[in-house]
């Protein structure tokens, strides 16, 4: 099994063996806010995600005491990066962290952990906030033909309305392309789906748990065997929490090749992009998908675009509506360095910002992970190489959008309690669920618990702070 040493197209096709008019501007603020060094890691390609603390956390796949075999970390708005674990065992966490209602982040690593690969099959671990690490669970090669289990996790996981986590392996499982599992918080998993290349091959990418309770995502390839290159160009899948799977759509090369990770938008639409493919000459698409597998292409990026090309991570919905993501490659810099977007969702795409071609470039090169959306208002980044010492940089862009307040998770049952994100808590005075008050706790000036109140319906969470009233960026789903 091969490690990767940069998150890039040639060392993810060798994994998985493989619109409108834009319109430039440079009207927002974009600051480079922290370089790595090696010894607090090096190589970001995860997504950041905030804690109860504020601060924004996430892993690098190089880096930390070992030199080689990454770190998770923390970095605060103004910048000061914290490296809260250094892996070993060559481990490769290039997945993101998941903050748990516990308080604790979840997470995976492609290699690693006790399984009899190379370099290890890949684990399933909980990390608290300030680096207690603990291994729950270890994939590992099966010499039974029916073995269930699978290998080499590389998406990250998503915590479902029962609590449990959800993820893929790339690899393994009876069909030996690859599997959706289940996994307890204390460790247990349950294998729920195994690929078989026809309906898919190497799911890579994170799940997400949609307004119907079922599951969607994403495999690099399979599907259309005959789609160009050999293998498939990927498809959309649907599972439910007990394991029902459906194959939604078979990318085709000219709507797209190689999906990336989904997010449910706020008007009930899948929205991703393709790392290649598309109308133009490959250099992939922004599209949008129905529940039932319907995909629309909303924007083709061309090969040496000015524009971008090889979008990767995966797209972030902010307070505006619209959709923000980053392409690794493309972009006025030279044609390398990678590129900032914004687009509608009806397809109007805005370049916003170039990132430069050189490997020490001070402002960071090749943007591989998405996007997030701190309740500051400010989009946060990072890039894989590139600032100070060449490997990597983490970045925020203030496209002008105010605070507000986010959930560690939108949904729930009346009587349960969760946690609401944010800045400027303590004093607060009220916490409404869509015009129904709720009790609460502030438990600090950026983490609030609140209790969804008798008589509640699924709407927007509004808190009155002594600043004013923060509104939440997405609808709390109650479940009855």
């Amino acid at each position: 099994m091969m490690r990767f040493s940069s998150f890039n197209k040639t060392a993810l096709a060798m994994l998985v063996l493989v619109a409108a008019m834009p319109i430039a501007t440079h009207a927002q603020t974009f600051t480079s806010l922290a370089s790595f060094d090696l010894t607090n890691g090096a190589g970001p390609v995860a997504p950041l995600a905030q804690g109860r603390d504020a601060k924004l956390y996430s892993t690098t796949i190089l880096g930390g005491a070992f030199q080689n075999d990454g770190t998770v970390f923390k970095i605060t708005l103004g910048g000061t990066i914290t490296s809260l674990y250094s892996f070993a065992l060559e481990s490769d966490p290039t997945a993101g962290l998941v903050l748990a209602n516990d308080g604790y982040f979840y997470g995976v690593t492609a290699n690693g952990g006790e399984g009899r690969c190379e370099y290890g099959c890949g684990q399933v671990f909980r990390i608290s906030p300030k680096g207690a690490e603990t291994t729950l669970y270890s994939f590992s090669l099966c010499p039974r033909a029916d073995c269930a289990g699978g290998l080499y996790p590389y998406g990250s996981l998503v915590q479902g309305v029962d609590g449990n986590f959800y993820g893929t392996t790339a690899l393994g499982g009876p069909g030996g392309a690859g599997t959706v599992f289940k996994i307890t918080p204390d460790g247990t998993l349950t294998t729920l789906h195994s690929f078989r290349f026809t309906d898919g091959y190497s799911p890579t990418a994170p799940l997400i748990q949609a307004t119907d309770g079922s599951f969607y995502g994403t495999t690099a390839a399979g599907g259309n065997l005959s789609c160009s290159p050999p293998g498939g160009c990927g498809t959309i899948f649907r599972i439910t929490r007990d394991g029902a799977f459906t194959s939604l759509h078979s990318f085709n090369q000219t709507d797209g090749d190689f999906p990336q990770g989904l997010i449910q938008a706020s008007d009930g639409g899948l929205y991703g992009v393709t790392f290649e493919g598309g109308s133009g000459d490959g250099g992939g698409t922004v599209f949008r998908a129905t529940l039932q597998g319907v995909v629309t292409t909303l924007y083709s990026f061309g090969f040496l675009s000015t524009y971008g090309y090889y979008p990767l991570g995966t797209l972030v919905q902010a307070t505006d509506g619209n959709l923000y993501g980053t392409t690794q490659e493309g972009g006025t810099g030279g044609g390398l360095g990678g590129t900032i977007f914004r687009i509608t969702l009806s397809g109007v795409f805005t370049s916003l910002y170039d990132f430069c071609s050189e490997r020490n470039c001070a402002d960071g090169s090749l943007p591989v992970a998405g996007l997030m959306q701190s309740t500051n208002g400010l989009l946060y980044g990072t890039t894989d190489e590139g600032g100070s010492y060449g490997v990597g940089t983490v970045f925020s862009l203030d496209a002008g959008l105010g605070p507000f307040v986010a959930f560690v998770h939108p949904f729930g049952k009346v009587g349960a309690t969760g946690g609401i994100l944010g800045q400027g808590f303590t004093g607060t005075t009220s916490v409404m669920l869509n015009g129904v008050p709720a009790s609460f706790t502030v438990v600090s000036d950026t983490y609030i618990n609140a209790t969804v109140p008798p008589g509640a319906t699924t709407g927007f969470v509004s808190v009155t702070t002594p600043t004013g009233v923060l509104k939440s960026n997405v609808p709390f789903r109650v479940i009855r």
